[in-house]
């Protein structure tokens, strides 16, 4: 045997010592790992609120800088409120000039409630006096004509005579007609309850227009609407903006992670089950977390322009479902976890206590 071939004789158990070790390693490594399921299409997610003026104006104020920590109420930029100051004077002028309205209508209402009776009484009075006046003057004028079939009178005594029970008669039914025209009480109340009723919804619309006016002057003043941290602000003294066009955002304070999971490794996955995340930014340190819930979707089926899986020729991919797991505990505030920053959960598949991801109650 040559050196050459006694060199080969002894490295040959040097490989089969090396290649053991590592199918143990490797036996180990998957023992250790096949309770678990991990992913590194994994990141950060918050709420992000965009922020946007519900009126329109030019900016005069701006109260945050990029990056800035706001709580809820704070105080964020403020806008011009000359016109809207204006609108809230010219509608309490309406609403003045309503109320004004409104109470002359109730004075009306009042007064033809009260002398309402009043006139009914006096019109049959009227009656009963020129009735009886008729009946004197056509009483005359009968004994008149008498006296003129004896020539004891002239014609135009008697012409006279006539002519004023004729008169007297007219009064009188003038004076009927006076009492009809007064007892018309429920007819004038109704009149002027109406009367009353339009004063007053007019009196609420002016109300409600000053009240809509107050609440446009309000929004000049734009307040953070939740805790969180300015940012993509694009907005300056001066800048002209439209009501509803979002001029920053505020990210939320309480982040949670969105794994993209093969939709392989969901077989066995439960609600609760813990999770040891790793945050690439802060390398080497663990923070926990638990399952939350699953998408109900995969990624790609919400994406831009989905697949059309019943056209053209086919090709099996399999997919990814979004997970969402949330930290518990939260991490310490003092740590940057911003939207977007990459992740790498491991998921301990070996709780099975809690329900399945598509089962969890709402």
């Amino acid at each position: 045997m040559n050196k050459e071939q006694e060199a080969r004789s002894s490295r040959k158990p040097l490989l089969i010592g090396i290649a053991g070790i590592v199918a143990v390693i490797a036996a180990v490594a998957w023992w250790i790992s096949r309770g678990y399921e991990s992913t590194d299409d994994a990141f950060i997610q918050a709420d992000i609120t965009m922020v946007a003026p519900r009126v329109s104006g030019t900016v005069i104020a701006i109260h945050v800088d990029d990056n800035q920590a706001v709580h809820a109420g704070d105080p964020l930029f403020e806008l011009d409120p000359a016109d809207y100051i204006t609108h809230v004077r010219q509608a309490e002028a309406n609403l003045a000039a309503a109320q004004a309205q409104a109470q002359s209508a109730q004075a009306d209402l009042t007064i033809t409630q009260t002398s309402a009776p009043a006139m009914v009484a006096q019109s049959q009075a009227a009656l009963v006096a020129a009735r009886a006046q008729a009946e004197r003057a056509q009483a005359d004028a009968r004994r008149y004509e008498s006296l003129y079939a004896k020539d004891e009178i002239s014609q135009q005594t008697l012409d006279q005579a006539r002519t004023t029970a004729r008169a007297l008669k007219a009064q009188a039914d003038q004076a009927a007609a006076q009492l009809t025209a007064s007892q018309t009480t429920t007819e004038q109340l109704g009149a002027k309850q109406a009367q009353l009723a339009a004063a007053q919804a007019a009196v609420a619309q002016a109300q409600a227009a000053l009240d809509q006016a107050k609440l446009q002057l309000s929004y000049t003043r734009v307040a953070a609407p939740s805790d969180g941290r300015v940012t993509r602000k694009n907005l300056q003294p001066g800048s002209q903006l439209q009501a509803g066009s979002p001029v920053l955002a505020l990210v939320g304070t309480t982040p949670w992670i969105v794994a993209n999971f093969k939709e392989t490794q969901l077989r066995h996955m439960r609600v609760g089950q813990p999770v040891s995340v790793e945050i690439d930014a802060y390398s080497g340190q663990k923070f926990s977390a638990r399952v939350d819930s699953v998408q109900a979707g995969t990624g790609s089926a919400f994406s831009l322009l989905p697949a059309e899986n019943a056209s053209g020729n086919f090709v099996k991919v399999v997919q990814r479902v979004p997970v969402k797991l949330v930290f518990d505990p939260l991490p310490s505030p003092e740590l940057h976890l911003a939207p977007g920053m990459s992740v790498v959960p491991k998921v301990d598949i070996r709780d099975d206590s809690g329900t399945r991801l598509a089962q969890k109650a709402g």
